[in-house]
């Protein structure tokens, strides 16, 4: 009899935790689809950020939202490349990820901002974090510009501000 108290209990339990925890799980797998990445990425993030802030952050990508699931998926992008690993093959494959996923690679200030609500519990530099998004973006902004036609093969593509000189 005890045995079939402690079953049920179990089953309780394993069935109440998969409830609680299912549009958590849901958005994460969307943003690890999204970005086609394994889930310890953001599973480590989450682990590190706080349970309220995990919380925060999973309500917040949790909709069919787009523009939610870009910022979460730039508050991945902060994370790997400002806070855990600002090595510069680190930088070039984040970037590549989020490009591959349809997402601007670039970080922007509101990112930036919604990052350090959701990291707040590790504390991290407000000042220092805005001076690495700078040369972040200033790295990927040189590349793009170069893309543009300014190189010496030349191209089809043209600046915007060479276009207005043009015309």
């Amino acid at each position: 009899m005890i045995w079939l108290i402690l079953a049920t209990l179990a089953v309780v339990f394993v069935v109440g935790f998969q409830l609680l925890t299912a549009s958590s799980r849901h958005a994460v797998q969307a943003l690890n689809k999204r970005l086609q990445l394994p889930p310890v990425h953001i599973e480590s993030m989450l682990s590190l950020m706080g349970k309220e802030a995990a919380k925060e952050f999973t309500d917040y990508i949790a909709g069919d939202n787009d523009t939610h699931l870009h910022n979460g998926a730039a508050v991945l992008l902060i994370w790997q490349v400002l806070i855990v690993d600002g090595s510069d093959e680190n930088r070039q494959r984040w970037h590549g990820i989020l490009s591959r996923a349809g997402f601007s690679a670039l970080i922007s200030r509101q990112q930036l901002l919604l990052a350090l609500g959701f990291l707040r519990q590790l504390e991290p530099d407000s000042q220092e974090l805005h001076a690495l998004r700078d040369q972040y973006n200033a790295h990927f902004t040189q590349q793009g510009i170069e893309l543009e036609g300014e190189t010496e093969q030349g191209g089809n593509l043209v600046s915007l501000s060479e276009w207005r000189k043009r015309h």
